[in-house]
């Protein structure tokens, strides 16, 4: 499982929230952002298609013959040729197609788990490049015009209330600790943790594992609201390094999974460590049917 996109998304919208307006008015501005990078071109609303590929040629078009079948465009745009891990896009002559901005060529694509990838192939407003879950690869498609980025009707949080944001113990591990994430695909993989967060609610203490990556705290929790209010298998928050040992939980961020907003996303899952016995009524509410 490969958290860098998620926590690259956090990263960038889990910023310091500036004094003007006050604390409320800054989670609404983080929230208006958080709407407005879903719906960007690159985001994860363009999210259209998921191809897992097979050894040999995997063809892609509007064809019904292709592996790799487009909503609509060129009949056959390529062929993205995989072995031994390995990815070759092989582009049709006849068809515009870019690598990372450059006329595409015959190119072995870097996957979205290879340092500075992954690779983009660029057809008109498709974007396919190749991700690594586990044991296998697939080609990721995005469309500007995708039909989740079209019917998107916007985003429902639960108001604003203070108390929901917490300031935890922290509790490091004296050792290199690693801790098992399920995702939606069935898989399971061992992910760093430095630690885990001790906080009161209601007057009970709970206790959250989070991942570590880009020098960023990334929970993923399940609470009594899921599958009812909010998302049903659970929801993420993001969080600063811990201070003085010391974390701040801010449950009025917490967010939907890309899985919310469409099914061609690969999220992690919830460990059973992170599945709350309690109400967690704060952050973003549940969307669609996904």
């Amino acid at each position: 499982m490969n958290l860098r996109a998620y926590i690259l998304l956090g990263a960038a919208l889990g910023m310091a929230i500036a004094d003007d307006g006050g604390y409320q008015g800054g989670i609404e501005r983080w929230r208006q952002e958080r709407e407005a990078a879903l719906k960007a071109d690159g985001g994860w609303l363009t999210v259209a298609g998921l191809f897992w590929l097979k050894d040999g040629a995997n063809a892609a078009g509007s064809s019904s013959s292709n592996a790799i079948r487009l909503p609509r465009g060129a009949a056959h745009l390529g062929e993205f040729d995989f072995h031994d891990g390995k990815t070759l896009f092989q582009p049709d002559a006849a068809v515009p197609a870019e690598v990372n901005g450059k006329p595409a060529k015959s190119t072995v694509l870097k996957t979205d788990s290879d340092p500075g990838g992954p690779d983009r192939v660029v057809v008109g407003k498709f974007t396919m490049f190749v991700i690594h879950r586990g044991n296998r690869f697939a080609i990721r498609l995005k469309d500007k015009d995708s039909e989740f980025r079209r019917e998107f009707t916007g985003l429902r949080w639960f108001p604003v209330r203070d108390d929901y944001r917490i300031v935890a113990r922290f509790v490091p591990y004296e050792q290199a600790h690693q801790i098992a994430i399920p995702n939606i695909l069935g898989e399971t993989e061992k992910e760093p943790s430095p630690g885990y967060a001790l906080f009161s609610l209601h007057g009970h203490e709970y206790r959250l594992d989070p991942v570590l990556e880009e020098n960023r705290l990334f929970f993923i929790f399940r609470d009594q609201t899921s599958g009812k209010e909010t998302y049903g298998s659970g929801r993420f928050l993001y969080a600063a390094m811990p201070q003085d040992g010391k974390v701040v939980l801010d449950f009025n961020k917490a967010e939907n999974p890309p899985c919310a907003f469409t099914p061609y996303a690969t999220c992690p899952l919830p460990p059973p460590q992170n599945r709350l016995p309690v109400r967690i009524e704060a952050g973003e509410l549940n969307y669609g049917h996904h």
